[in-house]
């Protein structure tokens, strides 16, 4: 893990899509795509499993802050920086 702090990133996050994967930017969003559907939180489940697999930090340093029930959700992420992400959202 490096030393780099905490995260937060806006997400638009579209269920029940074909594959998992960053789409671009919605508004001043990152939306993304996952497979699973928005039952029983698998949709948000899926959103922090791709964001810990993408970033390359473990599953338990990723969280979501709010949005559980939304499309829209702040995901805080630790260990990584602004940087890291900017590239990470850029690579779409």
């Amino acid at each position: 893990m490096n030393d780099a702090g905490k995260v937060r990133i806006l997400f638009h996050v579209q269920p029940r899509a074909s594959r998992t994967e960053l789409a671009g930017k919605h508004g001043d969003a990152v939306k993304v795509r996952v497979q699973s559907a928005p039952i029983d939180g698998e949709a948000n489940a899926a959103l922090l499993r791709f964001v810990s697999d993408a970033l390359g930090v473990p599953f338990r340093q990723v969280r979501l802050i709010s949005g559980a029930s939304s499309r829209r959700k702040v995901v805080e992420i630790v260990g990584v920086t602004v940087t890291d992400v900017e590239v990470w959202i850029g690579s779409a």
